[in-house]
């Protein structure tokens, strides 16, 4: 086939914003809508993950996102195992110049990982009482994980840009994912796997035994994979898909692997959209980033900023909007979705009929690329609102 055919038989795909949810012939009480999430034998109030971005999790805010009803996962190969005490390393980062930011990241980044950290880490999140999340790549993930365990670890996310049960390579030590997870299983120890973008990857991963998939490349708003590799698919899209492979694996085998949604989320509405569209949980970084607690300082970049070789991220300053607290539940003092996320999706699911988000993914959804500026010239004129 030609390339002049390949695009004209190419799919379209979707964002997050492209996607309306469409109110039925009933509406609920939003005090009783429970947004309670089910992750095999972990029970959470809230369905959401932290990323493991060094600039949103630290073992001091997984604790905080833990209390809130949240699990919140934290980088294993970051800051918080490279250095006893990572505070200035975080200030000199967040007083970098924007031009320079990102070699000085990877020299930052390139002091090895001090495997007694991963063990300390791990427990000062479980003395707190906590489901304890931790991430490792494919690259390093035999050589590390054991120290987690050792700490006490209730999960592992296996996460990569581009994560497959396919993985070809010359080398001897290549990681075989799917007799890794079946491994981790007999030592009881759950494990959620990612990134993936489409069925085919998605399924294969959930083929594995993963607990859940994380779906989402390069819409995180640190992110510059799309740009780096040309790699990704929009967001919607992407969900759509696992959604799809999830069904089929579930119709075959009767179990129900979690699609966690992963990136390019930072209001409500958008995680309304995600969890519509088939997710039972979102990943979100940059809305925890932008906390007064989070690690970052103002700022925030993701986990391929420090590659060596082709970093795929860069760091961004986000404005520092309020507590945990209020950024997850609320209150919220401002009408642009970025506080009390889950207070909006709360709304969202009982505005159209529903009680959880089990229920919700049966909700209508249709593809509506102007639903945010339909009507809104006003707002966008004065920056206000949904034209901020």
């Amino acid at each position: 086939m030609s390339n002049q055919n390949r695009l004209n038989s190419a799919v379209h795909g979707w964002s997050l914003e492209d996607i309306a949810i469409v109110p039925q012939k009933r509406t609920v009480d939003p005090d009783d809508v429970t947004l309670d999430w089910e992750l095999e034998s972990f029970r959470f109030e809230l369905p959401l993950m932290g990323s493991a971005m060094d600039s949103a999790v630290s073992p001091t805010t997984a604790i905080e996102i833990g209390r809130l009803g949240g699990l919140a996962v934290l980088n294993l190969e970051g800051l918080w195992t490279r250095y006893d005490d990572p505070g200035p390393v975080f200030r000199e980062i967040a007083a970098l110049d924007p031009k320079t930011a990102t070699a000085r990241i990877q020299e930052l980044y390139d002091r090895p990982i001090k495997p007694e950290l991963i063990t300390q880490r791990i427990q000062e999140m479980r003395q707190a009482g906590i489901t304890t999340a931790a991430s490792l790549t494919p690259a390093r993930v035999r050589r590390y994980y054991r120290y987690a365990q050792a700490g006490g670890l209730d999960l592992l996310v296996i996460q990569g840009t581009v994560v497959s049960a396919e993985h070809i390579s010359s080398k001897p030590d290549t990681l075989d994912l799917a007799e890794f997870i079946q491994e981790l299983l007999k030592e009881e120890l759950p494990v959620v796997v990612g990134n993936c973008a489409n069925f085919s990857t998605a399924k294969n991963l959930m083929k594995t035994g993963a607990m859940g998939v994380l779906v989402g490349i390069g819409p995180g708003g640190a992110c510059t994979s799309r740009r780096v590799m040309a790699v990704g698919v929009p967001q919607a899209t992407a969900i759509a898909d696992a959604v799809w492979a999830r069904e089929v694996i579930h119709k075959r085998t009767g179990r129900w692997c979690q699609v966690i949604a992963d990136g390019g989320m930072s209001t409500s509405g958008v995680l309304a959209a995600a969890l519509a569209i088939g997710a039972d949980a979102v990943m979100i970084g940059s809305p925890l980033a932008s906390a007064h607690e989070a690690p970052g300082l103002g700022y925030h970049w993701g986990m391929a900023t420090s590659d060596l070789n082709t970093p795929r991220g860069v760091r961004v300053e986000v404005e520092r909007r309020g507590s945990l607290e209020e950024i997850l539940l609320g209150p919220a003092h401002d009408s642009d979705g970025r506080n009390n996320l889950f207070g909006g999706v709360r709304m969202a699911i009982a505005s159209c009929g529903y009680t959880d988000p089990r229920s919700f993914q049966d909700a209508e959804v249709m593809i509506a690329p102007s639903i945010r500026t339909e009507g809104k010239a006003l707002q966008t004129a004065q920056q206000v609102g949904m034209g901020n």
